[in-house]
């Protein structure tokens, strides 16, 4: 992907990427053309995944991974074009969720609203110990509109989430790891971003087919009965069954050797 963006920095590290919003002096405050460029990134990695096994968002600098939405641009909409910027929002959630590979989320400070929602739509949070979280909007008289109502309370717990809403205050990283929206934390972000490419090292060991599917089978499921669910897993399950990557993990596994997976 050799697209410059006016919001974004992609560096590519081998058969992983990291991507950071890069407006440090906006605490990287998501405005339309954040999203925008978000949409974009992550849309064109769902229609093609350009060789990458996994990667790592963040948000450059030390203080924020996301403030939140660009209040300033958010203050003078009506109606229409706040149901548009919401839109928009979502929509970068979704395509987050829908890349074929997994993403970090290697939160560094603030990740309130927006960043909140952003960080909730990866396959997981990780996190320094300085990182804050929060869904705020009711402080503005707004309700969260990038999907924070319902990931947080499918990721936390309904009534947990409801408190954390209906109050606004701020989660530090302690409560975020004890809760699990935080799956573990860091001293710094060198550390934090050295310990989410080693989880992408191990992730680039086994079958990219495997894990394609596994996320897919997991978010689908996330909204299904779990006897839906199974039904899913179960046809995956079995169509696996005719892919290069299973033939290879078991022929590999009998002759006690690394297996070489295709991702197909």
């Amino acid at each position: 992907m050799n697209t410059m963006y006016e919001t974004l920095t992609i560096e590519k590290k081998g058969d992983f990427a990291l991507l950071t919003l890069n407006r440090p002096d906006k605490l990287n405050a998501l405005n339309s053309t954040v999203l925008s460029e978000l949409k974009a990134v992550f849309e064109a990695w769902g229609k093609d995944a350009q060789g990458l096994k996994g990667v790592v968002f963040t948000g450059a600098g030390d203080k924020a991974f996301i403030a939140g939405a660009d209040i300033a641009q958010m203050s003078d909409m009506n109606v229409d074009q706040a149901r548009e910027f919401g839109s928009l929002g979502q929509s970068v959630t979704l395509a987050i969720e829908n890349t074929p590979f997994p993403v970090i989320a290697a939160v560094n400070g603030f990740a309130l609203g927006g960043g909140c929602e952003m960080a909730m739509a990866c396959d997981f949070i990780y996190a320094t110990t300085s990182a804050v979280f929060g869904q705020p909007e009711v402080k503005l008289g707004l309700i969260p509109g990038f999907g924070g109502t319902q990931r947080l309370a499918k990721l936390i717990g309904r009534a947990r989430a409801k408190e954390i809403i209906y109050t606004g205050r701020n989660v530090k990283a302690d409560e975020a790891h004890r809760v699990g929206l935080v799956v573990s934390l860091f001293e710094n972000k060198d550390e934090l971003l050295a310990a989410a490419f080693k989880t992408l090292d191990y992730v680039a060991k086994v079958s990219p087919n495997a894990v394609k599917l596994s996320k897919q089978v997991m978010n689908t499921g996330n909204d299904l009965t779990v006897e839906a669910g199974l039904k899913t897993e179960l046809a995956q399950f079995a169509a696996v069954f005719s892919s290069e990557d299973m033939k290879e993990g078991c022929k590999a596994f009998v002759e006690k050797r690394p297996a070489q997976f295709k991702g197909c």
